[in-house]
């Protein structure tokens, strides 16, 4: 569970159950600074004169405000529409794409206007009809940390649970999920675990659980019977990346429940960068021993219209055949959504 330094107050959050649970959940914690803002000034309020001491500041920030455009960008190839619950994360991956997307805003932030939100979310349901549409809420986040105190997602996942065309998914690399368990999410949910293996989530991935702690926490979703799912990203090719990645998912299945309701979606995501985010990742983490050699990458358009540097084809390749061998042979009931 993510416990703040400090949480900050939009104007007119505190007017929505979600912005007063949390409110009086933390209002007696003295080492906490509770901030109530007259309007929506929120990087005046975090310290920092440099963005090394903002992005470490703003990891232990949590702004609770109210969205205002209610146009949702779309999330290919996860999902139809991102839905905007959230933003921010509590990791300090520092290979992270947040730290591009996000730049010096690096706190967790909590959308309170969830009846609002889940409105528009129909409207877009109705578009597509008679589609299923499917919603992704961590684009831009990792939800679960706030799990405990906001019950937005409670409330989101009971929602889609009486949709008959409206889909919803999330993807954590956190444990905090035991509240979500009895949870009637009817089958309309699904819930993805991102994986690596130690090596990775040791050298690159700061603050964020181990292995053995995120699949004991699958292990318990998948035993309350909801989908389940896994990002395993980025992979990184590095001496021995083989052998990690097989026992990375020998483990994963040696630990599964004998008895799964769904195919287990798999989604492979090679690692790759933009300069900007190389820039920033640079100057936040300044000791990091990440693999950005431009020399050693190929230069491709994404979808969004700039580029990224990524591993040459033939590794890619390499990475494509690896996965839907190991994933094939050792998850029967099993879907491999991409491997990009």
């Amino acid at each position: 569970m993510f416990i703040p330094k400090r949480i900050l107050f939009e104007k007119n959050a505190l007017n929505y159950e979600v912005g007063k649970n949390i409110y009086k959940n933390f209002i007696k914690e003295k080492d906490i600074e509770i901030i109530e803002l007259s309007g929506n000034k929120i990087r005046e309020n975090i310290p920092g004169d440099n963005l090394y001491d903002q992005y470490r500041a703003g990891k232990k920030t949590l702004v609770v405000g109210v969205k205002k455009g209610m146009n949702f960008a779309s999330c290919k190839p996860s999902a139809h529409y991102q839905l905007p619950l959230m933003s921010g994360c509590i990791g300090q991956c520092q290979y992270c794409y947040l730290n591009t997307n996000m730049g010096d805003k690096s706190y967790m932030r909590i959308n309170v206007n969830v009846d609002e939100i889940l409105y528009q979310a129909q409207a877009y349901i109705r578009q597509r009809l008679p589609e299923e549409t499917i919603f992704e809420g961590s684009a831009t986040s990792d939800p679960i940390p706030v799990v405990p105190y906001s019950n937005a997602l409670h409330y989101t996942i009971e929602y889609f649970s009486t949709s008959e065309k409206g889909r919803f998914r999330f993807v954590t690399k956190f444990t905090d999920v035991d509240t979500l368990l009895d949870i009637n999410h009817n089958n309309h949910t699904e819930i993805r675990f991102t994986l690596n293996t130690d090596k990775v989530i040791q050298d690159y991935e700061r603050g964020t659980p181990s292995l053995d702690k995120r699949i004991d926490a699958c292990r318990k979703v998948l035993e309350a019977g909801y989908p389940t799912g896994f990002i395993i990203a980025p992979v990184f090719l590095y001496e021995d990346w083989k052998k990690d990645y097989h026992n990375l998912l020998i483990k994963l299945r040696d630990s599964l429940p004998e008895k799964i309701q769904h195919p287990l979606t798999f989604e492979i995501i090679s690692h790759r960068y933009t300069t900007r985010a190389k820039n920033i990742i640079n100057e936040v983490f300044p000791d990091h021993q990440l693999p950005m050699k431009d020399e050693d990458r190929n230069y491709k358009y994404g979808q969004f219209g700039y580029g990224k540097f990524v591993y040459p084809k033939n590794s890619l390749e390499e990475i494509a055949g690896f996965f839907q061998e190991e994933i094939n042979t050792r998850f029967i009931n099993s879907e491999i959504k991409y491997i990009i």
